[in-house]
């Protein structure tokens, strides 16, 4: 194997969503890059196996779900014909259109792009072993690690993405089983469950805890759950697996209930989607001083520096909430720290969507972190029954609440259940970030008939009264 050498003010291991904007960014700043990747363009596993292919997928869930319940609008379609190559193919394009894209603007800031593995031999230097099979050593200046997550797993049940598939091989979409088991309530399970389930398949979720969306405030996950439990075969809470086991080219399972009731059922697959844990490991930082805690991630303070004073951190690798966004303003931040600007990481609210159908959507201080904080707070709802657009979309199961400081009127948190809610969170973001009241809410102009609509009248509420809400005194 041949040896090269390079030398470089700034190393950037992994291209996901933190390392490529951290590596764009620094470029656009000035700093000589190095952005390693062991695939062929940036992206990480949001634009190859994560975000981007799961949206492609749900987007077409959601036009196969419009299109059997035209019918109560007066219109009505023969059954959806499915081609199955010609479904991953697509989604396939899309993932190759976003990537290439991205390598072309790495190639326009010339950023020296390396598909390789990346593994510290000390605090300045690295040793990348190439897709071509040659070694680099590079000498840096700066490192950030940017090495993001993978599916987490569970005990005793092996991951082969041929019967029992974590979410990368459920996104293949290689065939449609009849029966599916999804094991985890939580979003990536109940995204991919309604994908499956839109093309076909009957489609049951366990769940060990008492609730779906664990820390997502039930009001709005009762909304999503109403609807999931009239398109799955099944809900199973407080039920965790205790055995699978593969019979004549099926998989028998075997779940025990929280009255240690045994039950049993035959699936065709089983998708594990029990979150995901931090690549921390296989790339030598312990030949580094980065320290990494008891869960795994990488430890860091408020400038994404760990304990070694030449090397970064970011995104999912870095610690919670392990997404996507969060990780890309990591890497902008980290950008400009390492080009010596005074900055620090001291966001007020990172939203966090679920693609489900109907979407939830927060940020902020949910209402069950205000009550456990004893904030003195009021939280106000405003139920899509009446919304005029909401109702013009045949969609009212939604439903807008607003977390708001009692004293000063500030909008402390944001929850949405509904479509489009994930579009919508935004305007909750720049709120919070503001420091907005329920009165500036409350006297902006919001379109009609819009959705958006929603927040201001949530707002109006905390004044006692709402346009489209009639409010007794007993009420």
């Amino acid at each position: 194997m041949s040896e090269r050498k390079i030398t470089t003010q700034l190393v950037v291991i992994g291209a996901g969503p933190g390392g490529y904007p951290a590596a764009f960014h620094a470029a656009d700043l000035g700093i000589e890059v190095t952005l390693i990747d062991y695939r062929k363009y940036p992206g990480g596993v949001c634009n190859y196996e994560g975000c981007i292919p799961s949206k492609a997928l749900l987007h077409v869930s959601k036009l196969i779900d419009e299109a059997d319940n035209a019918s109560a609008l007066g219109i009505t379609y023969n059954k959806p014909v499915i081609d199955i190559n010609s479904l991953r193919a697509w989604k396939d394009s899309v993932v190759n259109k976003l990537t290439a894209g991205l390598g072309q603007l790495s190639k326009f800031r010339k950023i020296n792009y390396i598909q390789g593995r990346a593994e510290f031999t000390d605090s300045s230097s690295l040793s990348v072993s190439t897709a071509e099979d040659k070694e680099i050593r590079v000498n840096f200046s700066k490192a950030v690690i940017a090495t993001g997550s993978s599916p987490a797993s569970i005990p005793g049940i092996e991951v082969d993405n041929n019967k029992i598939l974590d979410s990368t091989g459920a996104l293949e979409i290689e065939e449609i089983p009849n029966k599916l088991l999804v094991i985890g309530g939580g979003y990536i399970g109940l995204e991919l469950g309604a994908v499956y389930q839109a093309l076909g398949s009957q489609v049951s979720v366990v769940e060990m805890m008492d609730s779906l969306m664990a820390g997502v405030d039930q009001d709005l996950v009762r909304v999503l759950k109403k609807r999931l439990t009239n398109k799955f075969e099944s809900i199973m809470l407080n039920t965790r697996v205790v055995n699978i086991e593969n019979k004549k080219g099926k998989l028998k399972a075997q779940f025990k209930t929280k009255k240690d009731e045994i039950i049993e059922d035959v699936f065709d697959k089983v998708l594990v989607s029990v979150g995901r844990k931090p690549n921390s490991e296989n790339f030598g930082i312990e030949n580094t001083k980065v320290t990494v805690n008891k869960r795994g991630f990488i430890e860091i303070n408020d400038q994404r520096n760990t304990s070694d004073p030449n090397i970064y951190a970011i995104g999912d690798v870095a610690g919670d909430p392990m997404l996507a966004h969060k990780a890309t303003y990591e890497g902008k931040i980290v950008a400009e720290i390492i080009a010596g600007k005074n900055v620090l990481y001291d966001p007020n609210a990172i939203p966090a969507v679920v693609f489900t159908d109907p979407e939830i959507a927060w940020c902020g201080i949910t209402e069950d972190g205000a009550k456990e904080q004893g904030l003195d707070y009021t939280s106000t709802r405003f139920n899509w029954a009446a919304s005029g657009r909401a109702t013009t979309l045949d969609r009212n199961d939604g439903l807008t609440k607003l977390i708001i400081d009692n004293k000063t009127e500030r909008i402390l948190g944001m929850g949405i259940v509904g479509t489009g809610a994930g579009e919508m969170i935004a305007e909750g973001v720049l709120a919070i970030e503001m420091g907005a009241t329920a009165t500036d809410l409350k006297l902006t102009i919001h379109p009609h008939p819009t959705l958006t609509e929603t927040v201001m009248e949530a707002a109006e509420m905390f004044f006692g009264s709402s346009t489209h809400i009639y409010k007794t005194k007993n009420n």
